[in-house]
């Protein structure tokens, strides 16, 4: 039994576990988006994301705090500096994992991680959704316009005056 044990281990030991995920992390954040294993990318977005939150206070303490865990120079400044002025505004939820289907090789299944605010795609679409209008598909909630009870009332007119004449 597994009870409590919430680490996954990638079946690698703790040193070998923390120098691949310093290292996926590094390239996360230098290429905005990695494919790896859906194994490797889960374990890793419960690594990078407490490090983005840390990185949108920019001090001396919370920098050697991120620097001991990635230890890449490069990877800091990019960290404090472009992707914290992305994820500022967001209050978690920096990385989303899309899946990929199977490796030929090995058949592992592989998985795209990506930084959220980095996506143009999704991020140009929700932009012209906030633009447009708010539309609706209840069938009842639109407002009959002046015009258009005009046009119903004289059909209704028309009914009852055609059941009139039948009688």
């Amino acid at each position: 039994m597994r009870h409590g044990d919430k680490v996954k281990n990638l079946s690698r030991t703790k040193a070998h576990r923390d120098a691949l995920l310093s290292n996926l992390a590094c390239g996360l954040i230098a290429h905005k988006r990695i494919v790896t294993t859906v194994a490797k990318a889960k374990a890793l977005r419960v690594y990078v994301e407490p490090l983005i939150t840390k990185s949108k206070e920019n001090t001396t303490h919370q920098r050697r705090v991120v620097f001991s865990y990635l230890n890449d120079k490069k990877a800091i400044t990019e960290l404090f500096g472009t992707v914290a002025e992305k994820v500022a505004g967001r209050p978690g939820g920096y990385t989303r994992i899309i899946k990929l289907g199977t490796r030929p090789g090995d058949n592992a299944e592989l998985a795209l991680i990506e930084l959220v605010d980095f996506n143009e795609v999704y991020g140009k679409g929700q932009e012209e959704v906030k633009a447009g209008a708010k539309k609706t598909r209840r069938a009842g909630s639109r407002k009959k316009s002046e015009t258009t009870q005009a046009v119903a009332a004289e059909k209704a007119e028309e009914k009852t005056e055609g059941k009139k004449e039948a009688e």
